[in-house]
């Protein structure tokens, strides 16, 4: 059986004396909580502005002050974004005032456990609608401020729980097979070919912006660092959870492969990032895609029909 091709690794990289990232903008969706907020933080402490996308207003202000009380100076605001509503993406851009993206973190997501299946306005299902429609739709609106910044970095957040899935391309919304974590799982994949997707095509176009994939691990909210009032950890649920440090992290370390992805200058288009412990805990590191990752085909056919489904004036050109 052939080896693994192994794949290069990058300079040596310090997730606690990140480089300076003066006068660059960084969009992050969900940058109002969980990873998303750890990933604003940590950018926000490199000097870069920090677009908070989010459709809670209170919320992102909390975020918002909870960074500026631990990060002297730190420019962050927030962009309304609601990723159900497709409609409402081109003006939520459109309200960025900004010149330059220097990079996009799609990184907001919505996972539901239980039945009934959910729809958005739009009359798609809302974890396939929210997690890949909703970003796909979005790089097309943001094409023009990030193909006006050379080398930008569109950053995609994967997920273990699209591991062992696969696509129904009949099915893509899960409307005849509805099960709650398996429309996670497959709407996290659909996700994860689009980056790979978009990575062959901006290699094709001769772009300079990059598409690069990454994904957390294991990350539980006991093993997470307290940011009142967004979150809380009581002594006694760290204390319970700190074998499991072993295996899984915090959140704030979840976010190291996202801020790797934006800020270091030997990251590759159609690479994937992940903690370096068996993906699941630790400093971030480039590992080759998963087999099913790399299926052309399947990544082609679904770009064909998000295309259909967001409609023409929705469908990434970059």
């Amino acid at each position: 059986m052939p080896a693994t091709p192994s794949v290069p690794q990058a300079a040596p990289w310090d997730v606690h004396q990140l480089p300076r990232a003066d006068g660059k903008n960084v969009l992050v969706t969900g940058g109002n909580a969980g990873i998303g907020y750890f990933v604003a933080e940590q950018l926000a402490g490199t000097g870069a502005t920090v677009v908070l996308g989010s459709r809670d207003r209170a919320k992102a202000e909390a975020a918002i002050a909870s960074i500026g009380s631990r990060v002297p100076g730190a420019r962050v605001t927030h962009l309304p974004l609601d990723l159900a509503d497709l409609g409402s993406l081109r003006a939520s851009v459109d309200g960025l005032g900004l010149d330059r993206l220097d990079a996009v973190v799609l990184n907001a997501g919505v996972a539901l456990d239980h039945p009934p299946r959910r729809e958005t306005g739009d009359g798609h299902e809302l974890m396939f609608a929210t997690n890949h429609l909703g970003h796909f739709a979005l790089t097309h609106c943001l094409g023009p401020l990030l193909t006006a910044t050379p080398g930008s970095r569109v950053v995609t957040t994967g997920s273990f729980a699209a591991k062992s899935e696969r696509l129904d391309l009949d099915d893509l919304q899960s409307t005849r097979d509805y099960r709650p974590k398996r429309t996670y799982g497959r709407s996290k994949l659909a996700q994860m070919l689009f980056a790979v997707e978009l990575d062959r095509r901006l290699r094709d176009s001769g772009s300079t912006t990059l598409s690069v994939l990454v994904h957390p691990g294991g990350a539980l909210d006991s093993l997470t660092p307290s940011r009142p009032p967004l979150h809380v950890r009581t002594t006694g649920e760290r204390l319970r959870h700190l074998p499991l440090g072993l295996v899984v992290q915090g959140k704030d370390a979840a976010a190291w492969p996202a801020v790797r992805a934006v800020l270091d200058p030997g990251v590759r288009g159609g690479r994937m990032w992940s903690p370096r412990a068996f993906g699941l805990r630790g400093t971030p590191r480039a590992e080759p895609l998963w087999d099913h990752l790399t299926d052309t085909a399947t990544a082609a056919l679904l770009w064909e029909a998000s295309c259909d489904l967001v409609g023409d004036g929705l469908a990434p050109a970059l």
